[in-house]
């Protein structure tokens, strides 16, 4: 029988506090991942069309910075190429940002925006 980790007796070894799980989220095997995650969840609706997530319902309109959404179609591309899978960039934002909030907590998500509201605030 194997022995079960106490990842709390661990961190409390190492002087650390435990903020969450930590997922593959870059790289090479991130990539694989996300591939993974999108041949399970995407289906061609019963009428046609695009493969898509059935259980997104929302659809809304999201600002985002140019070279973000050159990044996005980079990614998108690269898994059409590599895969034989059609992903629209949109599609691989969804699905980014669906894993980052399972991963994120409160406190750093008001980090994140402050920090990035303190980088577009002029100088005075």
């Amino acid at each position: 029988m194997k022995a079960r980790v106490d990842i709390d007796k661990i961190a409390k070894g190492l002087g650390a506090k435990r903020r969450g799980r930590v997922s593959v989220s870059s790289g090479h095997f991130g990539a694989a991942q996300l591939v993974a995650e999108i041949q399970a969840r995407f289906r061609v609706p019963t009428g046609g069309g695009r493969a898509t997530d059935p259980s997104w319902k929302k659809k809304r309109l999201v600002p985002l910075k140019e070279q973000t959404l050159s990044r996005l179609e980079r990614l998108a591309h690269d898994i059409e190429r590599k895969r034989q899978i059609h992903i629209e960039p949109m599609q691989v934002a969804a699905m980014l940002l669906e894993r980052t909030l399972v991963d994120i907590t409160e406190e750093d998500a008001g980090e994140i925006v402050e920090s990035a509201t303190n980088e577009n605030r002029p100088e005075r």
